[in-house]
């Protein structure tokens, strides 16, 4: 039924064997509880209809590229984390494929399996010790049949995304994906997660002080960031600035040991500011409407290109590409700013038009997001 594959040799093979083939199925088993990054455990491939398990613990697997997934995020930077290539641009997620067929953002891969191919899995083994040695037969059989059917329900995907005119579109919203998880915000702008445009520029200062320190932390010790400081953590820090050890150790959940061990370190981030002239600027307020005479072009707008396209308007436009589409007109910037998303398919039919009608709405946007300084 499958091949539990531990011996770099037979990787080799494997490899070889790969490179005959245009379209193989891929997931993975790893555990990601008390680390920054994820402990890779097994691997599963649908090479043909030959399934084959990979140590995840016992081989390199650098030179391993795949092909299907389904819901490809965390499997992704698994990969980009032990093979130091990325981004992937041979990715196909049956998710994405689904999002675009109307089955919601984030369907399972076990109702998929349900609704597109009427075959049920057993998903006892999603929690189970995936880095224990030797596996169960359970969690072996577990693993390989999250990919004996992937590549059946791509191939179903794949024929009702061509009849409605959408499998290119999904290959570049998986490409765009692939780009995405790829990127890492540069360090001087973590903070623009955290911080929100309450904060004053003292503040978002010293939230860029503290998340660069606990990014370079993380990374160094390989723990999650929430096990040195919680975003909602650094956000009571600069709003109460405590003084002493005291005062940090009431901070909103604080874990003892790290006031004990970096509380010296984090009073300093919050007390040792670079000259005003280099704080950063005030975050721009959310947009939350046009004016009255706009809004209804827009809602009409976004509706017939959803009935033209058949494409769900969750998957058309995230609500974070409409607010870079505002920055973009407000601020003037340059397009190439805009999402990659924005500026492939999206861009003739939607971008360029959403532009256009908020153009007409200059005046009441930039009252909406003024930057304060």
């Amino acid at each position: 039924m499958f091949q539990f594959i531990q011996q770099q040799q037979d990787l080799a093979v494997l490899l070889k064997q790969m490179e005959q083939c245009s379209v193989y199925a891929l997931d993975t088993e790893f555990i990601k509880v008390d680390t920054l990054y994820p402990k890779l455990g097994v691997c599963q491939i649908n090479l043909n209809g030959q399934i084959l398990l990979l140590d995840g613990a016992a081989l390199d697997l650098s030179n391993f590229w795949p092909k299907i997934f389904h819901a490809c995020g965390e499997d992704i930077d698994l990969i980009y984390h032990y093979a130091d290539q990325k981004p992937l641009n041979n990715v196909f997620d049956t998710q994405v494929a689904l999002a675009f067929l109307g089955h919601g953002l984030q369907v399972s891969y076990q109702n998929a399996l349900k609704t597109c191919l009427n075959i049920e899995i057993e998903k006892d083994q999603t929690r189970s010790d995936w880095l224990a040695r030797p596996l169960t037969q359970e969690q072996m059989c577990y693993a390989a049949n999250d990919v004996i059917y992937l590549s059946k329900l791509a191939d179903a995907l794949k024929t009702d995304l061509k009849a409605k005119g959408l499998y290119q579109y999904v290959l570049e919203d998986c490409q765009n994906l692939t780009k995405e998880i790829a990127l890492e915000t540069p360090l001087a702008e973590l903070y623009t997660d955290i911080g929100n445009y309450r904060h004053s520029r003292r503040e978002l200062m010293q939230l860029q002080q503290l998340s660069i320190w606990r990014e370079q932390i993380t990374k160094a010790l390989n723990q999650p960031r929430s096990f040195i400081l919680r975003n909602s953590t650094m956000i009571d820090l600069v709003e109460k600035n405590p003084r002493n050890n005291f005062q940090l150790a009431r901070i909103k959940d604080i874990r003892p040991h790290i006031v004990r061990e970096h509380g010296k370190m984090i009073l300093d981030l919050l007390k040792f500011l670079p000259p005003e002239e280099e704080w950063p600027l005030r975050m721009a307020k959310p947009i939350k409407s046009n004016s009255k005479e706009v809004a209804p072009k827009i809602d009409a707008l976004i509706e017939s290109v959803v009935l033209e396209t058949g494409i769900p308007k969750e998957v058309l436009l995230r609500k974070k590409w409409m607010n870079a589409i505002y920055e973009h007109v407000v601020f003037h910037l340059d397009e190439q700013s805009l999402p990659s998303y924005l500026m492939g398919w999206r861009y003739d039919i939607l971008t360029q038009p959403l532009i256009a009608l908020l153009k007409e709405d200059i005046e009441y946007l930039s009252t909406q997001m003024k930057v304060i300084r």
